[in-house]
């Protein structure tokens, strides 16, 4: 019963994401050393729970993050991600509505801190969303529409769950669903692979803090500090870029052509299920 995906869908969400925000909220008592340690930690343990549940409840392989992978998908995600997020940056900024000015308290410091806090929250919630409950529910849905559904499903969840951000709106939270939860999506089934999906999210987390644009609604020290003078339709207002037109038109421009792949190359595969024994050939 316990390999039933429904149920190890809620075993592993829980067991991968609650000790993150346990930690989260015990790192931000204790300054910004402690939110680097805790970060790292919550991540740390996410990877932990994440294998032992598929292992010993889902009772299935991990070829999602096969170690001999992980150097390859990393960097196509990082440049995935880094190409993502700067153009958004790029044409809004071309809009003359950001107002950028060299800022940094302690550079090091800094960057040490967006690094450890954007690999937390990339790793954590990639094996929650893209991991855990993808996967679930794309078997539970069936080899046929089961992704599309998962892909769905996981776009809304993404979306709803940042809907409890700083600085919120509906727009926003429909907003991530698209630019994340269907290119982090999109991602996910062109590859097959969580690393691959983790870089795009981690240079995403991490050159918008360093520019000192804020996260989804949270505000960390960047190397710049970044005003904005401008409609929030093209700035993203408080919440960030995130609530910006720009970043769900480019993430659909990216979005689109990796759906497209993941289905030839599924397609040339003779249309098998894609997960567990998820192929070596991704090109």
């Amino acid at each position: 019963m316990l390999s039933f995906p429904l149920i190890w869908m809620v075993i592993g969400t829980v067991s991968v994401f609650l000790p993150n925000v346990i930690l989260a909220r015990v790192g931000a008592e204790m300054g910004a050393t402690g939110a680097i340690v805790t970060a790292l930690l919550g991540a740390a343990v996410g990877l932990v729970f994440y294998q032992l549940t598929m292992r010993y409840v889902a009772v299935r392989p991990t070829p999602e993050l096969a170690p001999r992978r992980f150097a390859r998908e990393m960097l196509l995600g990082l440049a995935v991600g880094s190409a993502f997020i700067g153009a958004a940056v790029l044409v809004v900024a071309a809009a003359g509505v950001y107002r950028v000015v060299w800022a940094p308290r302690d550079a090091l410091a800094t960057v040490v801190f967006a690094l450890a806090v954007s690999a937390g929250a990339a790793i954590v919630e990639e094996l929650t969303f893209r991991g855990v409950i993808f996967q679930a529910v794309e078997q539970l849905g069936g080899p046929r529409i089961g992704r599309w559904i998962a892909l769905v499903v996981t776009a809304l969840l993404f979306g709803g769950v940042h809907l409890l951000n700083s600085g919120a709106t509906p727009w926003s939270s429909v907003a991530v669903a698209i630019e994340a939860g269907i290119l982090l999506g999109a991602a996910f089934m062109w590859r097959g692979n969580l690393w691959f999906v983790i870089g795009i999210h981690f240079a995403w987390n991490v050159i918008e803090g360093l520019l000192g644009i804020p996260i989804s609604g949270h505000h960390i020290a960047g190397l710049f500090l970044t005003t904005v003078h401008g409609p929030d339709v093209l700035t993203g207002g408080d919440f960030g870029l995130e609530a910006s037109v720009v970043p769900v038109v480019v993430s659909l421009a990216l979005a689109i052509p990796m759906l497209i792949a993941g289905e030839r190359r599924r397609a040339r595969q003779g249309g098998q299920h894609q997960f567990p024994e998820a192929s070596d050939d991704f090109s």
